[in-house]
């Protein structure tokens, strides 16, 4: 016997989602924000016709007939400082102008996005894994194995979440971090990913803990037990199906709240390095020229907010249609 989610339920759930207009749009938004990051290379080479990670302090470009400096004196009587070129609203170069190295807005919008999206996601990855492995492992062995798990879970969420990102990030993008033949430098983007992947482990470790412990008293597991079933094949085949759809339901949460992290920790300079960009470096990038060229850093900040409500209107759809009393439910 066993209660793991039924094809039944899965059909159920996913017939539910569909019907979920909030969901469905807010998935379309993120695929449309997966898309356009994905096509940043062809956007920079094709459209905006310029390397967006390569300086341009004395170019220029033709707009309206006229040659137009990529960065101009800036408009003070003593003519002190410069002023990049502000949004052309042109699909081509500089459509959301440029910053203070004279890079372009919109193709560095695309290829930060397309880092904070990795970032974030692969962060969620090793997050849940970790979660999955420690809440099974101390729900369903319990005794000393509990106890050590919960001891180590307690102690990192003891932690202010901001300040140990900041710690770590701190200490390894000064140092970067070397595991065996394994070098990571300051600039990889595998540290902020695991960074921000292990924060907030405990926060997803501790449902799983508690649903195991619930899940290792029922009839199945001990019936599965009495007939001599090994503990590996009971947690792979009968906890782990039944803990699924709560690691489903995390996701998207889990993948917002990497995302605001990545940019927090980027905007203080020790997250996501040059050469790479993020929309957390971009809206450092335009901290500068809030009062002259406030695109720079709205446009990036503005990507990150529909992006995170996308995934929190996605995430609740998943809930609802992922509802536990959905398996005894069947729609007429």
């Amino acid at each position: 016997m066993s209660a793991n989610p039924s094809p039944g339920f899965w059909s159920v759930a996913l017939r539910k989602l569909r019907r979920d207009r909030a969901a469905m749009t807010a998935l379309l938004v993120l695929a449309l924000i997966i898309l356009l990051t994905a096509l940043a290379p062809v956007y920079a080479a094709d459209i905006a016709r310029n390397d967006p990670f390569q300086s341009n302090l004395s170019g220029s470009i033709m707009l309206h007939g006229k040659s137009v400096e990529i960065l101009a004196p800036a408009d003070n009587p003593l003519h002190l400082g410069i002023e990049p070129i502000g949004p052309t609203w042109q699909l081509g170069p500089y459509m959301f102008g440029a910053d203070d190295q004279g890079r372009d807005v919109a193709a560095r919008l695309l290829y930060g996005g397309r880092n904070t999206l990795l970032i974030s996601a692969a962060a969620a990855v090793i997050c849940l894994v970790l979660a999955a492995i420690t809440g099974i492992i101390a729900g369903y062995f319990g005794g000393w194995t509990d106890r050590i798990i919960s001891g180590l879970l307690d102690a990192l969420w003891a932690f202010p979440i901001f300040l140990l990102a900041i710690s770590l990030s701190v200490v390894l993008i000064a140092h970067g971090l070397t595991i065996g033949p394994i070098t990571l430098n300051a600039d990889s983007l595998a540290l902020p990913i695991m960074i921000i992947g292990i924060i907030y482990v405990p926060y997803v470790a501790r449902p799983i803990r508690g649903q195991v412990i619930s899940l290792r008293e029922s009839e199945f597991i001990l019936a599965a037990r009495s007939i001599g079933a090994p503990a590996w094949r009971i947690l792979a085949l009968d906890i782990l199906p039944n803990i699924i759809t709560t690691l489903i339901v995390f996701a998207p949460l889990v993948i917002a709240l990497n995302m605001l992290t990545e940019a927090a920790l980027s905007f203080l300079s020790i997250g996501v390095q040059p050469p790479h960009a993020s929309w957390g470096t971009i809206i450092q990038d335009g901290e500068s020229l809030i009062y002259t060229r406030p695109l720079v850093a709205i446009a990036p900040g503005i990507a990150v907010v529909i992006t995170v409500l996308a995934l929190n209107i996605f995430g609740d759809g998943l809930r609802d249609a992922l509802d536990p009393r959905a398996k005894l439910r069947v729609d007429q």
